[in-house]
Order: structure tokens, then sequence, then C-alpha cells
């Protein structure tokens, strides 16, 4: 079907003549439209996994791959248990942890606040929080001391700095003479951290580990165990062989589990935007149909002659297939090159267009990523290219088969 020369005649066909600059003009708007549906394709995705890759950063530099818990949220003999965890493939760290949640007050100022007691020694290999303190070290919380390490929208939000007292407030009561009250113990502001996510800035604070347990009055217990995994996708299968050495003692969790609506919706938008974009990439391919529909009319009288001459009519369907397939091969080329360079260079163009326009698309006061981050995906790119040329290949078969089923006798009765 495909011969040289079928091959050599639907490549002619791409280059117009003085006559027809018209169908010239709509193919290379074809041409152009494919292009830049693709482009904004491949853009959008490499942004959207940026911005996922982000936010997933952030999360899990506060949270933990997996988590161990002990029943009604106390776990005892966390020693023997880090021991026993520390040893199985893929995990990298251990740390132990106090959560529970507390009222913190300033003045006349009170928030409700998540309390993690932590030891700084081991924090650090399992979170991202010492590097994100802004004022202070993870280092200076010490036992019995009662420091306290607040996220900074909280400090602002309480009005406190370093240096300065706040009460914290626990949900566990004391019997006295005056009757059931409270406890309550005042702690000094030793540090600030920020993360970049509204969620821990404004509603976590850390203090350490033994003056959270008084606090909560867990003796010697910790709250669990909070593990990092070399490979985060591993969580999931991490937990499951952990569940099945511990025989259902403990209560065991990962990161799919604790955020798995916020990742599920970041998913559901990028289908939604991939399936729009796609729209856009396959109204400049069915464009493709006018296009062809205008040669194969031009050419009525080319194809007319081509068939006396013993051109089958799948020849013919052939020489409109290659021309149209011609048109999204370009269009998808430039499409992806033009992709790859945005995608790659986003995060230098944006800054140079806010600069040149003397405007911030993503304010740093509204937003907490204010930049453009990218992460190109090749399967992503792959897929796209794909799905391009199938389109183009879709829109190129009703015109050629129009085309093989031109009437020689019919059309050179007139010509």
């Amino acid at each position: 079907m495909f011969r040289p020369l079928v091959l050599y005649i639907g490549l002619r066909y791409m280059r117009g003549r003085q006559r027809t600059q018209f169908i010239s003009f709509i193919t290379l708007t074809s041409v152009l439209g494919i292009a830049l549906g693709v482009s904004a394709l491949i853009t959008v995705l490499s942004v959207m996994n940026g911005f996922e890759s982000e936010l997933r950063a952030r999360i899990l530099g506060m949270t933990s791959h997996t988590t161990v818990t002990g029943r009604m949220n106390r776990l005892t003999n966390w020693q023997a248990v880090q021991k026993k965890v520390i040893n199985e493939a893929h995990i990298e760290g251990v740390a132990p942890f106090v959560d529970g949640q507390v009222m913190i007050s300033a003045g006349k100022r009170v928030s409700g606040t998540l309390v993690r007691g932590v030891y700084p020694e081991y924090e650090s290999r399992v979170s991202s929080i010492a590097e994100k303190m802004t004022v202070g070290s993870l280092g200076l919380l010490k036992s019995g001391e009662y420091g306290i390490i607040l996220g900074a929208e909280l400090a602002g939000y309480l009005g406190v700095a370093v240096g300065e007292r706040v009460t914290v407030i626990s949900p566990q009561l004391n019997a006295t003479p005056a009757g059931v009250l409270p406890r309550l113990r005042r702690f000094t502001v030793i540090g600030l951290f920020k993360v970049g996510m509204y969620e821990y800035d404004r509603n976590m604070a850390v203090m350490h580990l033994t003056d959270a347990a008084k606090l909560f009055r867990l003796a010697d217990s910790v709250s669990g165990l909070r593990l990092k995994l070399d490979d985060l996708f591993k969580a999931p299968l991490i937990a499951r062989t952990l569940a099945d050495k511990f025989y259902g003692q403990y209560r065991i969790s990962d990161w799919t589990q604790s955020h798995s609506n916020f990742f599920r919706a970041i998913q559901t938008e990028k289908r939604v935007m991939f399936i729009i974009l796609l729209l856009i990439v396959a109204v400049a391919a069915f464009n493709i149909v006018s296009t062809l529909v205008m040669v194969v009319t031009d050419k009525r009288g080319e194809i007319a002659i081509l068939r006396t001459q013993g051109l089958t009519p799948r020849a013919v369907m052939g020489i409109f297939i290659i021309l149209g397939s011609m048109i999204g091969l370009i269009g998808t080329g430039l499409g992806i090159m033009g992709g790859l360079a945005l995608a790659l260079n986003i995060e230098t163009i944006v800054p140079a267009i806010e600069s040149f326009m003397g405007v911030q698309f993503l304010a740093a006061d509204v937003y907490y990523i204010s930049d453009l981050p990218s992460k190109l995906i090749w399967s992503d790119v792959w897929v796209i290219a794909i799905m391009s040329l199938v389109l183009t290949l879709l829109a190129t078969l009703y015109p050629a088969w129009q085309a093989s089923r031109v009437n020689p006798a019919e059309v050179l009765r007139y010509e």
C-alpha cells in the first residue's frame, strides 16, 4: 500500500502551489494547533507534577513514611519495638514521639495546637524540621527545661517571640481541693520553624519528649515510633510486612493512608487537566479533516489520472493518510520540543516574565509556594506524543477514504 510512489506523492502534496495558498494556510494552522496543544499539555502536566512533588516533600518532611503506635495511643515498650524495627529492610531511621492536642495561650490569645514531643537526636533521622528552623535550633530542646518550638504562623498569631513564655493547657485534668482543673504548664519559646504548609506552621508546636510525656502523664511511654524509608512509595508494603511481624499487636499506618484524600485529589485534578488539554490537541488534529477534504477536492483531477494509470484505491487512500500523518508528526514534534523547552526552563522563564511585566503570579504573602516548580516525567511525554499521533491518524481516515472512492470516469468527463 505504501509504495515509494505513494510516499512521494503524499509528501509532494505537503508543498502547496500558488493557487492553493489557502489550503497551505489551513495546513499551517493545523500544524501550529497541534504543536501548541502538545506544548501546553507537557508544560501543565510538568508543573502539576512539580507541585505534587513539592507538596509531598513538605508534608512528608513533617510526618512519617510509616508509623507504629500502641493501643490507646500509648506504646510502653518502645525501645524493644525500635530494636526490632530498625533492622528491617528499607528502613533508614526510627524516632519515638508523643502527640497530643493542647491549648496554647499568650496574653489574650488562645489557639488549639498539636504538640509533638521528640528526642532531638532521633528526630533529624525521620523529619526535616531541623532544616526548617528560622530561629533557634532543634538541639536547644533540653529535658526538664520546658522549652517549646512554635510554627511561625502560630507564633505570629499568639504574638510571641523567642524568649517569651506561653501557657500550655492539657485536656487532662487535675483533682485539687478547689475542684477539677486542667493541667497547665508554662513553656519558654526557644525557636520557630517554617515548613511552608499552613497546616503545620499554624497548628503545630514541638517540645522535648520527656516534657511532653510529663504533660500528658505517659511516664516512660510514648505515643509511637515514626519510620523513615529509603523509598517512600514502598511504605504500604513495609506497613503490611510490619503488621504481619507483630501479629496485630500495634497499629501500623503509612502516609498513603493518612494523606490519601489529599493526594487522590491531586491525581484527579491531573487527570481532568490532561483530558481538557487533550481536547485542544483533538480539535487541532481534527482540523486536519477539513484540510484533507479541501486537498481531495483540489486534487480530484490528479487522483482520477493516477487511477487511470493503475493506482489502486488503497494506494490513493495511503497518499492522504501519509499527508495527514506528516502534518500530525510535524505538529507533534514541534509541540514536544516546545513543551520540553518550557517544562525544563519554566523556573527561569516565569521569573523573567514577572520581572518584565512587574507582576508576581504567586504572591509570597498569599501562596506558600511562590514559584512554579516543574518536574518532567518522560512517560507523560510519550503518552502525549502517542495520543496526538493516534488522534491525527484517526482524523485522516475519512478524507482518505473519500479520496479512494473518486470515480475517474466521472471526473475526467468534465476535465
